[in-house]
Parts: structure tokens; C-alpha cells; sequence
């Protein structure tokens, strides 16, 4: 029975992990994306210069693309709060519902409907009142993200609440609504958003260029792609680390899983890579980079700072909840933050690298830099992936941090059968999702932005559909 049990629970678990890692791959590039195009858009509006529009039309059919495949992701996490995981539904429903009643109510139908009114506005308002419905819906996606962070944020560091029955009741929204770990986990979405939005419009602009189509047009692209990711980059990295002093006060045990730290250190260094260490028995790595109290100073904000061990924290929690391994998967943890980390680095880097080539006017001769610039699309959703296990997997065993087992969260009427039927049928739609979805995107990368015809208007180019109404922009006669 236990093993059907934690069969049960691992399908349950794993079902999870596959719609929300999936989901979150298109988060964060409409965060990003719905504000440069909103940029893009009001640069048409001051200056009138055709390629800004045409920019607007180009990259805003690469958001609307990945909008609509988000939304339809979404949509499957709400049912399995109920379906897989009732009884983490029951516990958590008196505080949750607040949070994310807000963002579906209020937050994501402000977004839908404004997105929907630019989609379909083109021609038909005021071209400020246009201009504003793209602003208005780049804004609801920031405060949509953050209304379900603060959900999320609650199971890492629960504020505002009183157990009743059994259950977490809400005692105070504002403590809810400004939790330090939600405030400092939206800041770092949202840059990643931004870092999200810029990289794929700088790879897309850099693929243009390799085939020397539309260079002058894209180098705007290109400008504010790097205007942007730059300070993005940059800031990030302290954001991060800031992140990490978050974590070390909420969750201790996360944070020394994710360093393969398994005794108390004071001042303790950074292991920029290691083999072996990774478990209690073979607690010594047989060799390692470290950089001295670089890992202090990431936990602690000081490099003199104490972390705890995860011998000591695995003691404590013992004699806090009771016999039990509480320690996550730290290989993974380990990897997943030195993934999230190097990569994050490597993308500062070129975007440094790429504005200084912009800067003299060498960025569209130079090919290494253009096909590097291309294959680092994908470096940002590889980041966010490894972000998205050490936030989650790190919170193990714990599904609401000291209050809720992951174990004993599960619907108690869920079979392994059923689960494992439903993980199966998951997996072939959302591999079917993820090819329509890329070739969509690539096919919409790769075409010639439309051109601007008579009136201010967009005529169908090689490539474009005729039958694409949204990409028109006239004097109304192709209007959708």
C-alpha cells in the first residue's frame, strides 16, 4: 500500500511538474515581449518612422502567438488543484483564494480584453487610445504575475494566516499582499521577462542579419533589444543573489542543498563546480572550483555571513515536524542553481559584447556574434527551467513549507492508474502544443516584416498571409 501510495504521489508530482514547467516557458516571454512592443509602438507614434511600425506588426504577432498558447497551458493547472491535489486545495483554499480570484478576475481578463482591443483596434480607435491597450495589457501581465507569486511565494513563506480546523485561514491580505519573498520573487520574473523578451528579439534580429535581409530595419530591432538587456542582465545578477538571502532566512535547507553544503560554514565559499559531495555518506567533493566567501555573501548578504550546514538544518527539522528526511535531491539542486547562474553570466555577456559591437557599427558584419546570438534564444528558457526545479523541488519534502507534506497533500481518491493515464494523455498534447507552437514561431521569426503601404498601412508581403486580417494597418479596408 505505501508503495502504490508513493507511486501515486511521484505520478501526481510528476504530472505537476510537466504542465507547470511547460506553462512557465511562455510566461515569461510575454512579460517581456508585451512591453517592447509597446515601446516599439510608442516610438511609431512619436517619431512616425515606418520601421517602428512595421517592427510593432512583426513582434507582435511573435507575442500574440505565444500568448495563446499560454493561456490554453494555463488553463490545465486550475484543474488539477482539484483533481490530483484536493486535499493541498482544502488547506490552502482560505488563503489562495484572494490572491488568485484577483488575478483571474481582474489581472488576466484586463489583459485578455486590452490585447484583445490592440489585436483588433488597428484602424478603428484614436491612435492614442490604441497605443494605450497595448500599454494597459503589458501592465495587467506584470500585476497577473504577481498576484500568482504572492500565491506561490505563501507555500515558501507563509505570512498571514492562523490554522483552524486543520485548515490556514487568511488573517491579514496586506501581509499576504506584501510578503519580502513575493515582492523579491516578482522583481525577479519580471526582469527575467525582460531578459526573455530582449534575447529572443535580438536572436531573431541576428538571424535577419545572417541573411542580410532588412538589416537597417532590424538594427532598431536590435538597438532596443540590447538597450534593454544589458541593464536586465546585469541587474539580475544582484537581484538574484538578493534572492538568495530571501531564501536563506524562509528555507534553509534549499539553499544549503542547492550549495551541496553539509555542515554549518562561517565564511563559506561558492563551489563554482565539484565531483562527488553529493550526499551525506560522501559528504567531500574529490575536486572542486570554490570561490571564497562568495556563497556568504549570496545567503547572507555578507561575506563573513553563516549558512547552515544541511546535517544541522535536517537535526533541527527533525526535532521540529518528527522523524523524516527532509532534504531535497541536492545533486539536482546543486546543478540547477549552477545552470540558472552560468547561464545567467553568459547572457550578460553577450548582450555586453553585443553592445559594443552595436556601438561600432560592426554588430550585423560580425557572424560569430550573430549565430552565438541566435543559439542563445534558448538560454533563457533553460534558465528558467533550472530556476523553476530549484524553487520547487527545492521546497521538498514540504508542498506548503513546514505546514503541508507534499505526501499528504494528494487526493486521497486518486489511483495510479488514473494518474498515470492523465501524465500519458498530458504529455502527447502538450509535445503536440510545443510543435505547433514552434513552428509557428519560427515560421512568424523568419518572414519579411510587412511593408508600409499608402495611408500608413500594412500590405501583405512574400510570405505573409493574405488571410492573416491581424496584420494589416490602414485606412481599414484589410481591418479584421
Amino acid at each position: 500500500m505505501s508503495t502504490l501510495a508513493s507511486t501515486t504521489v511521484d505520478l501526481a508530482r510528476l504530472q505537476f511538474a510537466l504542465t507547470s514547467i511547460y506553462h512557465f516557458l511562455f510566461v515569461p516571454l510575454t512579460l517581456g515581449l508585451a512591453p517592447l512592443v509597446a515601446t516599439m509602438q510608442t516610438a511609431w507614434h512619436r517619431t512616425h518612422d515606418d520601421a517602428w511600425l512595421r517592427l510593432t506588426r512583426f513582434f507582435g504577432t511573435l507575442l500574440l502567438i505565444n500568448f495563446a498558447i499560454g493561456v490554453a497551458t494555463g488553463l490545465v493547472q486550475e484543474f488539477q488543484f482539484g483533481m490530483s491535489w484536493s486535499v493541498y486545495s482544502n488547506f490552502v483554499g482560505g488563503v489562495f483564494g484572494a490572491p488568485l480570484a484577483i488575478e483571474g478576475m481582474a489581472a488576466f481578463m484586463v489583459e485578455a480584453t486590452f490585447l484583445g482591443v490592440w489585436i483588433f483596434g488597428w484602424d478603428r480607435l484614436a491612435p492614442r487610445v490604441h497605443l494605450a491597450t497595448i500599454w494597459i495589457a503589458a501592465l495587467a501581465t506584470w500585476l497577473s504575475a504577481y498576484l500568482i507569486l504572492v500565491a506561490n511565494s505563501w507555500m515558501q513563506h507563509p505570512v498571514g494566516y492562523k490554522i483552524v480546523d486543520g485548515k490556514a485561514q487568511l488573517t491579514s491580505l496586506s501581509a499576504l499582499l506584501s510578503n519580502h519573498f513575493a515582492l523579491t520573487a516578482w522583481l525577479h520574473t519580471i526582469l527575467a521577462g525582460l531578459i526573455f523578451g530582449s534575447t529572443v528579439m535580438l536572436g531573431v534580429s541576428c538571424w535577419h542579419f545572417l541573411r542580410g535581409r532588412n538589416v537597417a530595419l532590424f538594427r532598431h530591432a536590435a538597438r532596443l533589444a540590447l538597450i534593454v538587456a544589458v541593464p536586465a542582465t546585469l541587474v539580475q545578477l544582484s537581484v538574484g543573489n538578493r534572492f538568495g538571502a530571501a531564501v536563506t532566512s524562509a528555507q534553509g535547507m534549499k539553499i544549503a542543498a542547492s550549495e551541496a553544503q553539509w555542515n554549518t560554514c562561517q565564511p563559506c565559499g561558492f563551489s563554482v563546480f565539484q565531483i562527488g559531495g553529493f550526499t551525506a555518506e560522501d559528504p567531500t567533493p574529490k575536486f572542486a572550483i570554490t570561490i571564497p566567501r562568495l556563497l556568504s555573501w549570496m545567503a547572507t548578504g555578507s561575506f563573513d555571513g553563516k549558512v547552515e550546514g544541511l546535517n544541522q538544518v535536517q537535526a533541527k527539522e527533525r526535532s521540529q515536524f518528527g522523524s523524516g528526511n527532509y532534504e531535497p535531491r541536492v545533486r539536482l539542486m546543486y546543478w540547477s542553481m549552477r545552470v540558472m547562474a552560468i547561464l545567467g553570466v553568459v547572457m550578460f555577456l553577450i548582450a555586453a559584447v553585443g553592445a559594443w559591437l552595436y556601438r561600432r557599427q560592426t554588430l550585423h558584419k560580425a557572424r560569430w556574434f550573430l549565430r552565438t546570438a541566435v543559439v542563445a534564444i534558448a538560454f533563457p528558457f533553460i534558465a528558467a527551467t533550472a530556476g523553476w526545479i530549484l524553487t520547487e523541488m527545492g521546497r521538498q519534502p514540504w508542498i506548503v513549507q513546514d505546514l503541508l507534506k507534499t505526501s499528504d497533500a494528494v487526493s486521497p481518491s486518486l489511483s495510479t492508474a488514473t494518474i498515470a493515464t492523465s501524465v500519458s494523455v498530458f504529455a502527447v498534447l502538450y509535445v503536440a502544443l510545443g510543435v505547433v507552437d514552434f513552428t509557428l514561431m519560427r515560421r512568424y521569426a523568419r518572414i519579411d516584416p510587412p511593408q508600409v503601404g499608402e495611408g500608413g498601412g500594412l500590405g501583405a508581403t512574400a510570405g505573409v498571409p493574405e488571410a492573416a486580417p491581424a496584420l494589416s494597418y490602414g485606412d481599414g479596408s484589410h481591418g479584421a
